[in-house]
């Protein structure tokens, strides 16, 4: 049953990889029966009918899931030059885990530390579990959390999308969707590399959690 709903979700995350996310285009009412809220500070929030975040004194915070935009590293690769500068997969997936990894230590460290929630591993009465996933990533300059001598010069990182949901940690309810497209960089132009890259992602990754710190806040 765990596997089928993770499998669900993956799907679910994956709908949003092949096109742009337009949030004009979002029906009132998702799929599922979800509610599009308005006036969020994200691109789309949809909320479960009576779903109330206060009841929740835990956080369970799952692995997130990382998924490049379709085709990206075949666009990529078309552009360089050398095969020294073209990625393959073993590469992405380097990536894709450093994402996953800096993602969850970002939030563990807004929600822990700043929002005081008791981090857990595990669903259960009173456990707000969390399921995030980056999606439609785009890296500028693929050294992006990896040491590297990259010359690329650009005004942005590149770009992801949040794609998180937030589930009843006893029943496994879907209680919000949340989805947010975002540049990571300041449209500075800059040589991109390693700490460059890193520095963008982290305050796109730290403004998703301080959203989410403060709603659980708010909820208390």
């Amino acid at each position: 049953m765990k596997k089928m709903k993770k499998i669900g979700f993956l799907l679910a995350a994956m709908t949003f990889t092949g096109s742009a996310f337009a949030a004009k285009s979002l029906p009132e009412v998702s799929h599922d029966g979800l509610h599009l809220q308005k006036g969020s500070k994200v691109a789309a929030v949809y909320k479960a009918e009576g779903a109330d975040l206060s009841q929740y004194k835990e956080v369970a915070l799952l692995e997130a899931y990382v998924a490049f935009k379709k085709n990206w590293k075949r666009d990529y690769n078309r552009n360089e030059v050398g095969l020294d500068g073209r990625i393959n997969d073993r590469e992405m997936k380097k990536i894709r885990d450093e994402v996953a990894k800096e993602f969850n230590k970002v939030f563990t460290e807004v929600l822990s530390k700043e929002g005081g929630h008791k981090m857990v591993t595990e669903g259960a009465e009173g456990v707000l579990i969390i399921r995030p996933a980056i999606i439609n990533l785009e890296v500028t300059s693929p050294d992006l959390m990896t040491a590297g001598m990259s010359r690329t010069a650009s005004g942005s990182a590149g770009q992801l999308t949040l794609y998180m949901e937030l589930l009843d940690g006893k029943t496994g309810a879907l209680i919000y969707r949340v989805i947010d497209p975002e540049a990571a960089g300041n449209d500075m132009w800059q040589i991109r590399n390693e700490v460059t890259n890193r520095a963008d992602m982290d305050r796109v990754l730290k403004r998703w959690a301080n959203l989410l710190n403060d709603q659980l806040s708010q909820m208390k």
